[in-house]
């Protein structure tokens, strides 16, 4: 692939830049403005904050980082992609594929019956020139442009993402993936758009690597309309120079089911908002979480479930191990709503301390305004336990390899919940790695 530049700093010139470029409608183009502005008049968050008192951006610099401007090489099949690439893609069976290098579109590919469904599944700014209607209406409807200041800064430069829209009535039996890559130095700005129509079916993987010294700074809309399925399992493995934020939301409407994995092995420091919207009685949403950092690595993952109507369930569960100086922090929230009785939600965060100096810093909450729900929470941090590697090595295991197992075995309670065998063999593979299994 073409080598990106660095060459084009970030700034309002920019955002018209981007604009000018690619031809954008007026509506877009002063959504860009308008965000622009929000992102200057936003101040920095500080320790101040609540959502930011256990996360700080020291060392964060936003001249750091560049603009591609270049257009890297395109690829009319997988065969003649690069091998790394092929290896990715190879290891699930999927029903379309999309790999976006610097907010290029530079493969994709979609099963024949599926586009005939009308499935569409391509880069987001295809739908824009093929749809314009569809994706004015859905884009930053869900996260708004004031958010919080990346959100404002990320609708201010996006450029490309990956688009699905899943007709009513249509179901896919296979994945779609997409592997998002992103060059040395740069800034990324990668906007997903996922709608699945009533009674349709779908699963989406996004994978985000790359990065070496850069930034990524991604937004996620997912629209489960009535009585839809749609799972979306997202891998984030950045270079662990790389700076993360990303900040995702889920619209879950009457007897919709949207399941979510974020998984985090990379990045220097993460922020990550994730929020699961139950719009309409008798849905149902889960959340699940992996994460393992090591060395000096800042994990931070700030989750609601917002229960606006009756009968609503959803159940979260995030896991993280963490060796060497790393630090986690999940904070969640429970939020249910006046009237939005008969609710049944339930959160939980477990940590593993593999080292002395490791902190997991976890921060669940309720805040209910019904009188008819069955709302709980739950937060541990603990190191292995002393019995469990004596119960091992008792039955011949040396201490290093019982270790190992009970960390392995620490994550299959999320791991078992992915749908996707590629995908669990892919997080079992990174955990093996971690804890020192070639």
């Amino acid at each position: 692939m073409t080598k990106t530049m660095i060459a084009t700093p970030i700034s309002v010139a920019a955002v018209k830049a981007i604009s000018d470029r690619y031809d954008e409608p007026e509506w877009l183009r002063q959504r860009r403005l308008a965000a622009w502005e929000t992102f200057e008049a936003t101040p920095w968050p500080t320790y101040k904050e609540e959502t930011w008192r256990r996360t700080r951006l020291t060392g964060f610099n936003l001249a750091d980082f560049g603009l591609p401007v270049e257009t890297p090489e395109t690829f009319s099949s997988r065969d003649a992609l690069p091998e790394h690439l092929q290896t990715e893609l190879d290891k699930v069976d999927s029903a379309g594929a999309l790999i976006l290098q610097d907010g290029a579109l530079i493969y994709g590919e979609l099963d024949a019956d599926l586009a005939r469904k009308g499935v569409r599944f391509t880069d987001l700014r295809t739908a824009l020139a093929e749809d314009e209607e569809l994706v004015r209406v859905h884009l930053g409807a869900l996260v708004a442009t004031d958010e919080n200041k990346f959100a404002s800064l990320h609708y201010a430069l996006w450029r490309n993402g990956a688009f699905l829209y899943v007709p009513r009535g249509v179901a896919a039996e296979k994945p779609f993936q997409v592997l998002v890559v992103q060059g040395p130095g740069l800034a990324n700005f990668h906007h997903s758009l996922f709608i699945g129509e009533e009674n349709s079916e779908a699963v989406v993987i996004e994978d985000f690597m790359g990065s070496q010294q850069g930034m990524s700074d991604s937004v996620a809309e997912s629209y489960v309309k009535q009585a839809a399925r749609l799972h979306y399992l997202r891998l984030q493995n950045l270079d662990e120079t790389a700076w993360n934020f990303a900040t995702q939301r889920a619209s879950v409407a009457r007897d919709g089911l949207y399941r979510q994995l974020q998984a985090s092995w990379g990045s220097k420091l993460s922020k990550v908002w994730i929020d699961l919207e139950m719009e309409e009685p008798g849905g149902h949403g889960e959340l699940l979480g992996l994460y393992f950092p090591q060395d000096h690595q800042h994990l931070d993952h700030h989750t609601n479930q917002n229960h606006k109507t009756p009968r609503c369930t959803s159940d979260l569960l995030f896991k993280g191990a963490l060796d060497d100086h790393a630090r986690s922090v999940y904070q969640g929230m429970i939020r249910v709503h006046h009237g939005a009785q008969k609710t049944d939600a339930y959160q939980k965060n477990d940590n593993l301390l593999l080292s002395d100096h490791a902190r997991a810093d976890s921060v669940p909450g309720l805040e209910i305004e019904a009188d008819d729900v069955r709302c709980t929470h739950g937060a541990t941090s603990a190191k292995v336990p002393e019995e469990y590697v004596f119960y091992l090595m008792a039955r011949g295991l040396d201490r290093k390899t019982a270790q190992r197992m009970i960390v392995q075995g620490f994550f299959e309670e999320v791991i078992n919940r992915v749908p996707v065998p590629g995908v669990r063999a892919k997080l079992e593979a990174e955990i093996a790695h971690r804890v020192g299994i070639e």
